[in-house]
């Protein structure tokens, strides 16, 4: 069995990111959220595009205003007014000022604004009535933030809403991303069905097929349901051979254990895959297959990763946000962040294992006051109860050999799910 850490290392080794050049699709600005830039961005554009106001006021020359004193106020001619969104007409000469709006465009000749507070209007004059502002004060200059032919987003972030908006800015609206990576899903087993079948004595409902594709789509990739099948040698080989022809990725759930009915691996090496791991030392989640396809033009050029996760469904839970999520972030092109998140938490519990493997056990992170705390689900922490993971968001680790944590002490939390939201001790409960 392989420590988590070293098996979470062999399979980001392994995984070879979707090439920009080849596995790049082009988005529309509307459709680009949680896509993965596949090219860097450069605009022709300067941020902002021109000297303009950041305040409402008069724009102004500063040699007219540096000596001003709220003893003396200088008068200047109000010349013209300037809207955003409208060219100015005049240039500004000595003695003149231009009555400006945030935005504005700043007119020729000014170089500084003067905000309306600290002046006093009088016909077709304005009185500077304060000590005099700082040169170029309140002025936004022309490609202060950005200039124009130099990179403005590179390739391997994540398109969220502010690269969006930038997106906009910039008058991009067609976008260069990676592909999704495509994911083949199946279920091993003749115990299950689906959930809209009758429930007979000894049959299971396959709940991985579903959970498994939400966590695929909620990372990112494009799930490809293939379905149940039983197991049987031939059958399940023609499942696994068109998966790993239409995919980047295939998972599959239960037939990797020890069992006398258990193929995976099995028709995986008489397939020609490499297999890499075939258990790890974590609970739950012990039988793990992880194994690498070479190469072909089914697979435009590109090995295809393949994960056994084992049938219980917790256990398949585990091993998809300990193992696979952290792949398919690297497969799906982003430059980095690619690995679970783990935090430090203060226990609310008392946590146990046996101190054999590493112990992952489920509940609620909560951020209080700028601190994470973990409580513990409640009920039974069986591979097989499913139940009592629902609202999980993080996973405490038991490292190997620490067979007990007394509540109050600090330990290590995989989060999972949705984000964390920061809570005061009055809105706990």
């Amino acid at each position: 069995m392989l420590p988590a850490s070293q098996a979470e290392a062999m399979i980001l080794d392994l995984v070879q990111p979707l090439d920009g050049k080849r596995h790049g699709e082009v988005v529309t600005l509307l459709t680009a959220i949680d896509r993965i830039l596949a090219a860097p961005v450069v605009s022709q554009l300067d941020f902002p595009h021109w000297d303009n106001s950041a305040m409402d006021g008069y724009a102004v020359r500063y040699e007219d205003v540096k000596s001003c004193h709220a003893d003396q106020p200088i008068a200047l001619e109000i010349v013209e007014e300037i809207r955003a969104g409208q060219a100015p007409k005049r240039e500004i000469k000595p003695g003149q000022a231009a009555r400006i709006f945030t935005g504005g465009v700043m007119p020729s000749g000014a170089d500084t604004v003067v905000m309306q507070e600290h002046t006093k209007r009088e016909g077709d004059r304005v009185m500077i009535l304060t000590a005099p502002p700082e040169e170029k004060a309140f002025v936004r200059q022309g490609a202060s933030y950005y200039q124009a032919g130099t990179p403005l987003l590179l390739p391997g972030i994540a398109l969220q809403p502010p690269e969006l908006a930038v997106l906009a800015a910039a008058q991009c609206t067609q976008i260069k991303v990676y592909r999704r990576p495509r994911v083949a899903i199946l279920s091993t087993g003749d115990e299950l069905i689906t959930p809209d079948q009758p429930l007979q004595l000894g049959q299971i409902v396959d709940s991985n097929q579903y959970a498994l594709a939400a966590l695929v789509a909620q990372t990112g990739a494009e799930p490809l349901h293939l379905g149940i099948f039983p197991d049987k040698p031939n059958v399940l080989r023609r499942a696994i051979s068109q998966a790993i022809a239409t995919a980047d990725v295939v998972l599959s759930s239960g037939g990797v254990s020890v069992g006398d009915y258990d193929y995976v691996e099995q028709i995986l090496a008489e397939l020609g895959a490499t297999i890499h791991i075939r258990a790890v030392a974590v609970k739950p989640g012990k039988p793990l297959t992880f194994a690498t396809f070479p190469a072909s033009a089914a697979s435009k050029h590109k090995p295809v990763l393949y994960f056994g996760l084992p049938g219980n469904p917790v256990s398949a839970l585990v091993s998809f946000w300990r193992f696979v999520q952290p792949a398919l972030r690297k497969l799906s092109g982003l430059a980095h962040s690619w690995g679970p998140m783990f935090v430090q938490a203060r226990s609310q519990h008392d946590l146990k294992s046996d101190g054999q493997r590493e112990t992952y056990l489920w509940g609620q992170l909560h951020l209080i006051d700028g601190a994470h705390e973990f409580h513990l689900a409640d009920g039974s922490h069986s591979s097989g109860n499913l139940i009592n993971l629902a609202q999980t968001n993080g996973l405490a680790v038991i490292p190997i050999g620490q067979p007990a944590i007394s509540k109050g002490e600090i330990i290590r939390v995989l989060q999972v799910g949705t984000p964390l939201i920061p809570l005061t001790q009055t809105e706990q409960y």
